[in-house]
């Protein structure tokens, strides 16, 4: 299935809400058998971590196994595809993030339609990024930042993970609301950028939290400020991006849950519930907390809304810095 234009977000929420009009089933009949969360990245990687956290709490409300299945690959589609044409009865689950909603811009085809054949579960958390500069970058906040790129336009630069990922979409939109232009330049990952960081060889970075707190603490790099909508717990004293000088600046790496379209609303809706009292729990926060994700339940409705929102956002920043479709 091509996807040349997306629909529009007030429809894309409509459909996406709709998911949960299902026929209806006996919810006390479910789960009589073992559940599979399929997960879009490898065995070890935060989101498969997040999974787990998540399956072993939910199968004691349950009452049923959870089993984690990994499906990478195709940045997430191979997985969004098993869950997709999964029966809708409940027994297949499936974890997505950001990177879902930056498929139907960045994939030519896909094998599936991302607002119809799903139905929105919960959001699970989101993991914000941290704008960091080497220690002895001039620029000390955000509009520090915005005035010096300004005045050398092209000259500054950002780390990133390579094209399209959401390190290098977190700083194309920066560079968007902000009306400059800080180049990016590619790494192959984390344990490449930062030395690079930190040696002053590029100006900043968009990168995780956990494992840059330490570097932070250390002086060896400076948090300028964090990319969500509030600030970090595990970095209460740096501002966000938005409160900073660019309102409306959000880019975080969030993680949900969703279910094949037709699951029946009962099912849904005990999902949902289970699920809002499972991130409740101090235990869960403090296991998410420990990968970098901070617990954010939600209703379907703003699950839904959060992905229409982002497949609309995303797309234009994609658009804007002519990436093109794989």
């Amino acid at each position: 299935m091509k996807h040349k234009t997306l629909p529009p977000i007030v429809t894309a929420i409509a459909l996406l809400m709709g998911m949960s009009a299902a026929p209806c089933a006996r919810a006390a009949d479910w789960p009589s058998r073992p559940i599979h969360f399929i997960v879009p990245f490898p065995a070890g990687s935060s989101s498969d971590i997040v999974a787990r956290i998540i399956a072993q709490g939910l199968d004691k409300r349950l009452g049923q196994t959870i089993v984690v299945e990994n499906r990478p690959g195709a940045s997430g589609e191979i997985a969004y595809e098993v869950v997709a044409h999964a029966a809708p009865d409940g027994y297949t689950l499936g974890l997505l993030n950001t990177s879902f909603a930056l498929l139907p811009s960045l994939a030519a085809t896909l094998n599936f339609d991302p607002i119809k054949s799903f139905a929105p579960v919960s959001m699970l958390g989101a993991s914000p990024f941290v704008l960091a500069g080497y220690p002895g970058f001039s620029a000390h906040t955000v509009r520090d930042v915005i005035a010096l790129a300004k005045s050398a336009p092209g000259k500054r630069t950002f780390a990133e993970a390579g094209p399209a990922t959401l390190a290098n979409l977190a700083g194309l939109l920066f560079n968007k609301m902000a009306g400059i232009q800080i180049t990016p330049v590619s790494y192959r990952g984390s344990e490449q950028e930062v030395p690079d960081l930190i040696a002053g060889r590029v100006d900043m970075a968009f990168v995780t939290i956990p494992p840059t707190l330490p570097l932070i603490e250390q002086g060896r790099v400076r948090a300028i400020a964090v990319t969500g909508a509030q600030r970090s717990p595990a970095l209460p004293d740096v501002p966000t991006i938005a409160e900073s000088g660019l309102p409306g600046y959000d880019a975080v790496l969030w993680q949900a849950i969703n279910a094949p379209a037709g699951t029946p609303a009962p099912i849904l809706a005990r999902l949902t519930t289970e699920t809002d009292a499972l991130l409740r729990q101090p235990g869960t926060k403090n296991a998410l907390a420990k990968v970098g994700v901070e617990a954010e339940p939600s209703t379907p409705q703003q699950l839904a809304r959060r992905i229409a929102a982002d497949i609309a956002k995303w797309h234009e920043v994609i658009v804007s810095a002519g990436i093109k479709s794989q």
